[in-house]
């Protein structure tokens, strides 16, 4: 019994000497001396990540030389399920092997680690685990909690991308005109009946007739007139000045015979005579093959003195007989321009025609009649005749996928901009629009290929880029690119780039300063300008908007500081 005694004190006296000499218990005692840090706390994501910077500090006398200590971050993530971070192996300064030294005077640590985000991680909590080892003892230390929740307030920003329409040509009146001319006889200003008779007054006189009955728009004649350079300078003067008021003349003898009121107006003809056509001269001579004509193209340049011209070129006797036969006459004459506009049919006349017979219209008049409606299937519809009526024509194409777009309709919008695409490959439009069509299904990358290569299409492109911008963590790009739109994602961006003030700023001149989103995202700027009164009048409005954002109030990571400001409570519980 004796023996027995012993041995039971001496397994005892063991025991205690054991525990004695394992250092961790007392560095679990002294757990609470240790300081750990979390940067940013609540975390934060950016573009699709999540930086993770955790820290900690050692107090003097505190981290045993012989001891081994694990510090691994550990994310509790929504579902309950754990995701465990990389592993900081610390050791005593009396040890060896992997790890970063922790002197027994003090020390710390830092780890950094980016991680995926995942939208369980919006209400995960952070902590670390810390394990402990002495020769052939380990320990678990508590766990240390260090941050709640993540900012994920960059997901707010809203799918606006803005495709773009292809531009029509269309107007409302279209210029036509009519040209002739009337030939005289030397030193004569008396139109011959002959000259009546040529195609081209035959068919000025037509163009008056038809448009009299088809309400072409008449604005006026101009009359230019000529005398060739032959004779007396003076007498050529008024030769040309007579020639034009005979050609008006028998031009307002074509209206008057078609009854066009607007003919009689004053001031709708204008008849001006030239003088003598020494231009016209010189063009012709060098169209002609007048044996001497670059000898006379040469006294042209020579001599600025006109009389001097005409006789150096008269002196040519030869020459000069084939120059009065083959190019005088043509220069005695009166050239007659009827301006006029053609009217397009009317707006109403248009929509019911782009309705209920789009193929009797010309592709402008549907691109155009198109914009006269903000119905979206009525718009499609255009478009869409447009394409069948004009398939070389990438506009319809292009449009179809924009409506597509505005429809949520991706997948068609798709397979419209790629037909865009193979008849105007480079077009800008059509490259914004299918960078649209990529980032609303999920390929970023591409959408940036094709933005970048679509910056001429327009201010759109920028704000498309600002939400990539903003989905990519590049909150200074956004603010840039953003900039002038007064939308939600401009004043989003001002919030992510830290200048909530020019955030709210931007809501109120934005189309969702009274929504419900635009409400929640005053209540964060207020949080960010630390000012509860900020934060709980406008999350009142957001809410009384829209219910279900009491619940997301209420585990919004932006809100952490509030949750226990009665103010705060009062709205999310």
């Amino acid at each position: 019994m004796k023996t027995n005694t012993v041995k039971v004190l001496g397994l005892a006296f063991s025991a205690s000497v054991i525990v004695a000499c394992n250092p961790l218990g007392k560095m679990v005692k002294k757990a609470s001396t240790v300081t750990y840090d979390v940067s940013p706390n609540p975390l934060e994501m950016h573009g699709d990540t999540v930086n993770v910077n955790v820290s900690g500090k050692y107090p003097a006398k505190y981290f045993h030389k012989k001891a081994l200590v694990d510090i691994t971050p550990v994310l509790t993530l929504s579902d309950g399920s754990t995701k465990e971070l990389k592993v900081v192996s610390l050791r005593g300064e009396a040890t060896e092997g992997e790890g970063n030294v922790v002197k027994f005077s003090g020390g710390s640590f830092s780890l950094k680690e980016r991680i995926p985000y995942d939208k369980s991680m919006e209400t995960a909590k952070l902590a670390v685990k810390i394990t402990g080892k002495y020769k052939t003892k380990t320990k678990d230390f508590p766990n240390v909690d260090l941050a709640t929740g993540t900012i994920v307030t960059p997901l707010l920003v809203q799918s606006s991308e803005k495709p773009i329409a292809a531009k029509d040509k269309f107007t409302k009146t279209e210029k036509v005109t009519s040209q002739a001319d009337i030939h005289y006889l030397i030193n004569s200003s008396q139109v011959q009946s002959k000259e009546l008779k040529q195609d081209d007054i035959k068919a000025m006189s037509s163009f008056i007739e038809k448009g009299a009955k088809s309400g072409l728009k008449f604005n006026g004649v101009t009359v230019s007139a000529y005398a060739s350079p032959d004779g007396e300078i003076s007498r050529n003067e008024n030769l040309a000045t007579d020639r034009a008021k005979s050609g008006s003349s028998e031009v307002a003898s074509f209206f008057k015979k078609a009854k066009i009121e607007a003919a009689k107006g004053a001031g709708f003809y204008t008849n001006t005579g030239k003088g003598e056509d020494w231009d016209g001269f010189k063009t012709m001579m060098k169209s002609s093959s007048i044996a001497d004509k670059d000898l006379i193209i040469r006294i042209l340049e020579m001599y600025s003195d006109l009389d001097k011209r005409e006789q150096e070129i008269k002196a040519l006797a030869k020459t000069y007989l084939e120059v009065a036969d083959q190019i005088l006459p043509k220069l005695r004459r009166a050239q007659i321009t009827i301006n006029a506009e053609k009217l397009s049919k009317s707006d109403d006349v248009l929509k019911q025609l782009s309705v209920s017979n789009p193929d009797s219209l010309r592709e402008e008049e549907l691109l155009y009649a198109a914009t006269l409606t903000e119905d979206l299937n009525q718009k499609l519809a255009i478009y869409k005749a447009m394409s069948k009526k004009y398939p070389s024509d990438f506009r319809g194409f292009n449009n179809a996928g924009y409506v597509l777009i505005l429809q949520n309709k991706i997948s068609e919008a798709k397979t419209e901009l790629t037909k865009a695409s193979e008849l105007a490959k480079d077009n800008a439009t059509v490259k914004n629009n299918l960078g649209v069509v990529a980032r609303l299904m999920g390929d970023r990358q591409k959408a940036w290929e094709l933005y970048n290569a679509a910056l001429s299409a327009g201010n759109e492109v920028s704000r498309n880029i600002g939400i990539l911008n903003i989905l990519s963590g590049d909150y200074s790009a956004a603010v840039s690119n953003l900039s002038g739109s007064n939308s939600f994602n401009e004043a989003l961006a001002n919030l992510l780039n830290g200048n909530p003030d020019e955030a709210m700023k931007v809501l109120d001149a934005s189309s969702d300063k009274d929504s419900a989103w635009g409400y929640y995202l005053k209540a964060i700027c207020g949080a960010r300008k630390k000012s509860i009164d900020i934060l709980t009048a406008n999350l009142q409005s957001a809410i009384s908007k829209d219910a279900s954002l009491k619940a997301k109030a209420a585990s919004d990571a932006e809100f952490n500081s509030y949750k226990e400001d009665p103010k705060f409570k009062a709205l999310v519980q």
